[in-house]
């Protein structure tokens, strides 16, 4: 977004948008272009579910260590940190534009990288490469975007970045889809992640740098032009006057503070207003995270498998449900967050997680503490040296079920009479899988038959739905907006690494919890940090909707409280609104 000068805030609707963006589509093309950068990263947190399915059966050891699988998985989100880190300080230094371009050249990189990969080491290579595009191009695409749109719509075109995140993450599960007859399979499915970073890369070179960084370099005349572009003539020259002033505001600041990297953050850490707004900002991104979304993200087959979906190729069509839900509930976010206003959204899309995650841990303990019995006659079936060995010396095996035999790292083989009857419990190896296969019967692994696996799939649906309006876009709507002029970009650099970095945290951690709790122990755990999180984003994230930068500015400048706790004036009204 470009700096506002003469229109007051008014409650602007996505229909706004609409006719805005009809009327000047040059507006959406810059939003649109900008934000394939949220379609890489989408695609990148929903291609590595479905491609680990395959990349276990390729790798044995990858199958075997929970540690690895968790390392493949997460190393992008260590890229993203690195790349996130490095980002505040390239759009300041080179610019929102050639920002976005490098970060496609170094997502492609990355991308290739895993296709060809020979062995699981040259993949995490390859995961971090095009972790660190994802974190530059994170928080680059809504940066760009927010300095290039009216303020009046401003939040519904930032959203356009959450529904491209949240349409690449289901084009990665049409994508596992189409491949899983392929031969290769995962290494199509992480090599075509190069193709959007190519698309975005063309379409980047035609389009203009960020008016406000141009007219911090002296280029006045280009941020005219572009100005008029996206504003009516008559209102050009307020926005230059505000460019002017914010700019001039901005170099007497960076005198004092240093030109540095060093420098620039010492002067927003020591300034009040960016103090405030990194509260807000690192709220909201680690609270994104802590909700557990990423675990649906990245592990939403497997969650799917613990559910009691055996079939790869079934819990990737479930896990299509899930995702076709979370492109939806970011078109409510575009559709309401200029209405109802960025806190708003965000605490009713808490309460509807913690809700969804507290039903899901009991569907989830409901499960496992019902699945199928062990049978001794079943297991017995398959020969001695296919047994389970933890199961064949277990003092009391007639308590055993599904279960308890996949806690010790065994499989259950199903019964040939129903999934749900007593089966077998048997060592974890391909040929006694095969052979239980052979027989007609199905295999678990990672998690039991049950006759409620669907109300589990169904929640997950419910969770996304929660999730996506409010807490899926908003917070990167609030980082974009929440900081001064002057340090917009160090200020979301920051963010941005606290985002990534409690992302690493979830997706390093979930299958070790898994394990360690049990899914329903786990969910549970999230709702916990979900809870923490809304009493958070209550107390310290003021609502900017429809505000323009200098208008956000002097709100945090006074101290934002929340209405309830804000001081009264003599008629008994709160002075701080909500």
């Amino acid at each position: 977004m470009v700096e506002g000068g003469a229109h007051p805030s008014s409650k602007t609707e996505f229909t706004e948008c609409w006719r805005t963006t009809w009327k000047t589509p040059y507006i959406m093309r810059l939003a649109l272009s900008a934000g394939i950068g949220g379609l890489l990263f989408g695609y990148d947190t929903g291609v590595i579910s479905g491609a680990l399915l395959y990349i276990r059966e390729d790798f044995r050891e990858v199958d075997r260590k929970t540690w690895l699988q968790e390392t493949i998985v997460s190393m992008a989100v260590a890229g993203a940190i690195i790349g996130a880190a490095f980002g505040g300080w390239m759009n300041d230094a080179l610019g929102r534009k050639k920002s976005i371009l490098i970060a496609d050249v170094v997502f492609f990189v990355g991308a290739i990288v895993m296709a060809v990969a020979p062995a699981p080491w040259v993949i995490i290579i390859g995961r971090i490469i095009v972790g660190v595009g994802v974190g530059m191009a994170s928080m680059t695409a809504p940066l760009y975007i927010s300095e290039a749109s009216p303020h009046r719509i401003r939040g519904a075109l930032v959203s356009t970045n959450g529904m491209l995140i949240t349409g690449g993450q289901f084009l990665s599960y049409l994508i596992n889809l189409a491949f899983t007859k392929a031969p290769g399979t995962w290494r199509w499915m992480l090599g075509v992640a190069g193709l959007p970073a190519v698309v975005q890369f063309i379409l980047m070179l035609s389009l203009p740098e960020s008016p406000r960084w141009l007219y911090r370099e002296n280029k006045v005349d280009e941020a005219r032009a572009i100005l008029a572009k996206i504003y009516p003539a008559e209102e050009v020259d307020d926005e230059l006057k505000a460019l002017h002033e914010s700019v001039e505001f901005e170099k007497a600041e960076v005198g004092t503070a240093g030109n540095g990297v060093f420098g620039k953050l010492k002067g927003a850490l020591s300034n009040t207003v960016v103090r405030r707004g990194l509260y807000a900002g690192i709220t909201v991104q680690v609270a994104q995270q802590f909700v557990g979304i990423n675990t649906v993200m990245y592990y939403s087959p497997t969650i799917v498998q613990f559910a009691g979906f055996a079939s790869n190729q079934t819990a990737m069509a479930l896990s299509l449900i899930t995702s076709g839900l979370n492109v939806v509930g970011t078109l409510i976010s575009m559709c309401f967050v200029d209405r109802y206003g960025r806190r708003r959204l965000m605490i009713i899309s808490m309460f509807g997680i913690i809700t969804c995650l507290v039903v899901l841990a009991g569907v989830f303990y409901y499960a496992a503490e019902n699945s199928p019995k062990i049978s001794n006659l079943e297991s017995a079936r398959f020969g001695n040296n296919s047994t389970c060995p933890a199961y064949g010396s277990a003092s009391n095996p007639a308590s055993w079920n599904c279960m308890t035999c996949l806690k010790q790292d065994c499989a259950f083989c199903s019964s040939k009479v129903k999934d749900l009857a007593p089966g077998a419990c048997l060592a974890a190896n391909d040929n006694i899988r095969d052979s239980c296969r052979e027989d007609r019967r199905t295999w678990y692994s990672k998690g039991c038959p049950s006759k409620i696996g669907i109300f589990a799939v169904i929640l997950l649906g419910l969770y996304i739905i929660m999730y996506a309006p409010g807490m899926g876009t908003v917070p990167w709507i609030v980082n974009s907006e929440i900081y001064p002029l002057r340090y917009r970009g160090i200020g979301g650099g920051i963010a941005a690494v606290s985002n990534w970095t409690a992302n690493l945290i979830v997706s390093e951690t979930y299958l070790t919890l898994t394990k360690a709790l049990g899914s329903a122990g786990t969910f549970l755990l999230f709702a916990g940090f979900s809870l923490i999180g809304l009493v958070f984003i209550y107390f310290l994230v003021p609502e900017t909707k429809g505000m323009q930068f200098e208008e956000v500015e002097k709100l945090l400048q006074k101290g934002f409280k929340p209405k309830l706790f804000a001081p009264k004036d003599t008629k008994g009204k709160a002075k701080v609104e909500e």
